[in-house]
């Protein structure tokens, strides 16, 4: 059984009364996978939504061709697979274990029954999807309008942002996948980091990145050129 304290430090539900944390570790049911295990497929019924409890989750698509663009990196406390929860629709990406991963799945049934009880708990929800959606939509243009450098300027912009501004950011998954989610190969983009150190925006020692011209960065993210 999953923990009461496990799912109120997720921040998708942050906030919310001890009495619904109670009720949605009632209905949670832990899941563990291996590294490079399948979580679930495209196009497969989604009878339920989960939340990464430890461990990193990929969420990706694959071309006719069978190439691989990965959408997410998910790790502690992110959720995934929830559009299945608002929407008669089969999950619309591939979802697969990146570390071996500790997740809860929440049912769909039991999770609905919960949200016509407490009609206000899916707002965090609501919200988390809002962001994805304008992350999606970053992820689009960068993929059609951007050069390989400016793709990873402003992901590095995305690391620091996302933790409070920092200068040194960590990649936490091998820098392969960070190529597949900037939507380009492991060969060009060690020639685009490389880039990136020679103009003296960043230092580059092994998964470690330190932000050295903030503003070169977002001038490159954004125009293209420093």
């Amino acid at each position: 059984m999953i923990s009461t304290e496990a799912i109120a430090k997720t921040p998708f539900f942050r906030g919310l009364p001890r009495e619904q944390l109670e009720l949605l570790a009632e209905i949670a049911i832990p899941r563990s996978y291996r590294r490079g295990e399948m979580i679930f497929t495209e196009g497969e019924e989604g009878k339920g939504f989960y939340l990464v409890l430890g461990g990193q989750v990929e969420i990706f698509k694959l071309s006719p061709e069978g190439k691989k663009q990965i959408l997410h990196i998910l790790g502690k406390g992110e959720p995934f697979g929830e559009v299945t929860v608002f929407a008669e629709v089969p999950f619309p990406a591939h979802a697969k274990a990146i570390t071996r991963a500790e997740v809860a799945f929440f049912p769909k049934d039991s999770f609905i029954k919960l949200i016509k009880d407490y009609p206000h708990l899916p707002l965090n929800m609501l919200a988390l999807l809002s962001q994805r959606l304008r992350e999606f939509t970053s992820l689009i243009e960068n993929l059609s309008l951007k050069e390989v450098s400016s793709r990873l300027a402003t992901y590095l912009l995305y690391l620091s942002e996302r933790e409070q501004g920092a200068d040194e950011v960590t990649f936490e998954v091998p820098k392969g996948e960070v190529a597949s989610l900037l939507g380009t190969i492991p060969e060009t983009f060690s020639r685009a980091l490389g880039r990136l150190v020679t103009l003296g925006l960043i230092e580059s020692e092994g998964q470690r990145i330190r932000i050295r011209d903030r503003e070169g960065l977002r001038n490159l993210a954004i125009f293209g050129k420093i």
